[in-house]
Formats: C-alpha cells, structure tokens, sequence
C-alpha cells in the first residue's frame, strides 16, 4: 500500500509528459494557432477526458511547452555563472551555444522558441513568463561578466551589466540565424565573436 502513491504519481508523470510530447510534435508541425486541442488528442492517443485532466486549455498546454522550452536553460546557464575557476567570456559563451545546439535540431526544443515570442506578444501571463525568464538568464550572463571583470578580463570600469546583456543576446541571436536559415555553425559564430573581441583588446592596448 505504502507504494501505490508513489506509482500513481510516476503514472500520472508519464502521461502528463505523452500529452506534452504529442503536443510539441502538433505545434512544431502545424504551429500554434493550427493545432487544435483535438489535434493533440488524437497525436497522444488518449481520450478525450484524459487530456483535460491534465490541460484544460490550449493556453495551459503552450505555457507548459514554454516552460520547457526556455525554462530548461536556467540550470545551464545557472552552472556557467558559478564555475570555478570563473570561465573567460568567449568560453561561457561556447557552452552555451554547445546546449543550444542540442535544442536546435529536429528533437529539441528551441524550434518552439520562436513561436513562443510570438505568442507572448498577445498572451499577457505567457509574456510575463517569457520575460522573467529570460530576465534571469540575462542574470546570469552578468553574473559571467563581473567575474570576468573581477579577473582582469574586462577592464576595471566595464559595467557587468552591459557587457552580460550584450553577451546574453549572443545566445538567441545564435540560434535564431540557425533555426531560420540553417546558419553559420557555432565554430564560425564564436570565430566572429573572438574576433570582436580580440578587436577590443588591441584598441585598448592602442589607448595605453
């Protein structure tokens, strides 16, 4: 007896997760405004009851997807701003790009992404979803900076915060060119990003 909860739970845990997967498949297929809740339905294989149960809308299933979606990316990002010894920018920014490339192709997640921008343009709790979300992540790409700051990287006067935000926006910008046209491949992205880079320190020797 002591059991059963625990298997009711797992059970409950999969299904939940059936209906999550039939409705990422929907939506990468037909988006989201063409994918109706008995699309879903029939994707998961379940009846009808069985998928309210668990989303009564297709409002809650699209917030789930979000969160999956870009909430899997907080923990990763979390790890690269608290890593010791602190990372240079150029290689927090190459692990980064190394998860994204994981979510980028035909089995992950950010396919949805940019579905979810849209989406959060007329949906207000998704929009505030999004955007504490992607205020976090930004967070922690400061935290990268004022460590890099703090180590020499950057120079004495750099603001954290510009230099994380402006890091942070390295990261969809990635995977937006790749998701919409299939290009550039990271090794060529972080080429053009240490160049940039590189560029500022010789301007900066230059001043000295």
């Amino acid at each position: 007896m002591c059991g059963m909860p625990r298997v009711s739970e797992e059970h409950r845990a999969a299904r939940r997760q059936q209906i999550l997967d039939a409705a990422r498949r929907c939506f990468l297929r037909d988006g989201f405004h063409n994918t109706s809740m008995q699309d879903v339905i029939a994707e998961a294989g379940l009846s009808v009851g069985a998928v309210y149960r668990y989303f009564p809308s297709k409002n809650d299933l699209i917030t789930a997807i979000a969160q999956a979606v870009i909430g899997g990316a907080d923990g990763v990002f979390a790890e690269l701003a608290a890593v010791e010894p602190p990372l240079p920018l150029a290689e927090a920014l190459d692990r980064a790009l190394t998860y994204v490339d994981a979510q980028t192709g035909p089995d992950g997640m950010l396919p949805l992404a940019i579905q979810v921008w849209s989406e959060a343009q007329r949906d207000r709790a998704l929009a505030e979803f999004v955007a504490a979300t992607y205020a976090r992540f930004r967070g922690h790409f400061v935290a990268i900076a004022r460590r890099a700051r703090d180590g020499g990287e950057l120079s004495p006067d750099a603001d954290p915060d510009a230099v994380g935000t402006a890091l942070f926006g390295l990261v969809p910008g990635y995977f937006m060119q790749r998701i919409l046209t299939g290009s550039p491949d990271r090794s060529t992205y972080l080429a053009g990003v240490r160049a940039l880079l590189a560029g500022r320190h010789d301007r900066a020797r230059a001043r000295q």
